[in-house]
């Protein structure tokens, strides 16, 4: 499916207020992130909290009123259950955070804020990308895509 100019923009200017976000709530800075991860300071705690508290009634909500997405789709929420392969990427994901300070999203605001560390990061993320789009040719060619619930097989 391709995308069209205004879904691009659409796009842009929420990757760009979710960034804007991140940012103003200190979520890119490695000291915040490590004395979460201390359990020194509640604050992101608290903030994730907050986030889970509206999005999940809200998307509750708009997936009873059978929204169309921006893409044209209808919002279907669907349930998945926990597999070994959740809790490995779990795992893996949770130790390059503590590493880190930082997840994806917050790894490019420290990069646009000029932290220079967050370049390895960035490349960190880039790495681990191509690693798993060796282990997928490695292991017949296929994988999954989409949004980790409506996952469709598609071949490489």
């Amino acid at each position: 499916m391709r995308s069209t100019t205004a879904q691009k923009i659409a796009g842009l200017l929420f990757g760009a207020g979710f960034g804007f976000v991140l940012a103003a709530a200190k979520l890119h800075e490695y000291s915040v992130i490590h004395a979460m991860l201390r359990l020194e300071e509640a604050y992101t705690f608290l903030l994730m909290a907050g986030a889970i508290g509206v999005s999940m009634p809200l998307l509750w909500l708009l997936d009873r009123a059978k929204v169309t997405t921006l893409l044209g789709g209808q919002l279907a929420l669907s349930r998945s259950k926990v597999t070994k392969a959740n809790l490995f990427g779990g795992a893996l994901f949770g130790l390059g955070w503590a590493v880190s300070g930082t997840c994806p999203g917050p790894a490019v605001v420290m990069l646009s804020s000029g932290a220079g560390l967050a370049v390895l990061t960035v490349l960190g993320l880039f790495l681990g990308l191509t690693l798993r789009d060796r282990q997928v040719a490695r292991s017949g060619g296929t994988a999954t895509v989409g949004d980790g619930e409506q996952r469709q097989v598609v071949a490489r």
